[in-house]
């Protein structure tokens, strides 16, 4: 019997040996969630308290300020908006301009700035693009056509709580590969004719080369005629070149005819006369204003009395311009 009590005595001790244990492991496990839990929500009432976000960005505007034959200078407007309670410094701004997935110019822009606490501010991303490399570089683009683009823009910012982030940005749109127009001088109408001053009308053929429209606001120009300046003047001109289309406009000019010397016999007998025709005009475009040169030379161009446009005798007209001389 004695030796019989004995293992129940010692195996009532291990137990209860045994669930103090289980008991103070179970309070200690349950004290370090609480801790951990405690952390969690002091962390998350901080965060909250102070205010601490993720900025957001976006590409609101890309503007062409200045466009022609050479170049196109393009501003992209990206719009940072700041949450946290503190500024946040712009570490690097990555840029790309690509055309169906061939690049067309690229860089970066280091130290952009800082936007202010709680703040929000357009940042400017200038960028030029330089026909003739594009040209060069893809023989498929020509002058005069509109080629679609995408802008992508890497911006890395430096945020307390978060570290370093990169906020990925994009835009598409069209661009234009600007060609100048051709200009032709076809006739001269004359006003009013005589050795001291002439006043006549210069009847000009301009025609778009381009895949868009050109609105005519202005010109400027010189006439040479048998390599004798005739002048020169800015004209407001208002007219409408359809895109790949033709418009006519008149021009008036005054010059002095004995200034021609020796050019002026070939000009009464009604021959065709040499000119050369410089300048520039003013025109409005879906992607802007631009001012575009117009050039002609070694053109020939024929000296017409003031009549009406038809197939007029040339005899005749000889005649009438010899008598005026006479």
């Amino acid at each position: 019997m004695e030796s019989s009590n004995k293992p129940e005595v010692v195996d009532r001790d291990v137990k209860d040996k045994e669930h103090k244990e289980d008991d103070k492991d179970e309070e200690k496990g349950g004290f370090i969630e609480k801790v951990k839990d405690f952390i969690h929500d002091i962390g998350e009432k901080i965060e909250e308290a102070i205010g601490f976000g993720k900025p957001t960005a976006d590409l609101t505007g890309i503007h062409i300020p200045s466009i022609n034959l050479e170049k196109a200078d393009i501003v992209v407007d990206m719009l940072i908006k700041n949450p946290n309670p503190v500024p946040i410094p712009l570490i690097d701004i990555n840029y790309l301009i690509e055309s169906e997935g061939r690049k067309l110019v690229s860089g970066l822009i280091p130290d952009a700035g800082t936007i202010h606490a709680h703040g929000e501010e357009t940042v400017k991303i200038p960028v030029t693009l330089i026909y003739d490399d594009i040209k060069n570089t893809y023989d498929d683009i020509k002058p005069g056509s509109i080629i679609p683009y995408r802008i992508k823009v890497d911006l890395i910012v430096d945020v307390p709580v978060f570290g370093r982030l990169t906020l990925p940005l994009e835009k598409t749109g069209e661009i234009p590969i600007p060609y100048k127009p051709d200009i032709d001088l076809e006739k001269i109408h004359f006003e009013q004719f005589s050795f001291e001053e002439t006043i006549a009308v210069l009847h000009v053929k301009l025609e778009n080369k381009n895949d868009f429209d050109l609105g005519l606001n202005s010109l400027d120009y010189e006439v040479w005629l048998s390599d004798v300046s005739i002048g020169g003047a800015e004209l407001s001109k208002s007219t409408k070149i359809d895109k790949n289309g033709i418009s006519y406009i008149d021009i008036p000019i005054t010059f002095r005819p004995k200034d021609f010397g020796s050019a002026l016999w070939d000009m009464i007998r009604g021959k065709g006369t040499g000119y050369t025709m410089k300048g520039h005009i003013n025109v409005d475009t879906p992607f802007g204003a631009m001012k575009l040169p117009i050039s002609k030379e070694g053109g020939t161009t024929r000296l017409k009395k003031n009549k009406e446009d038809g197939d007029d005798d040339e005899d005749e007209e000889v005649c009438e311009l010899f008598d005026i001389f006479a």
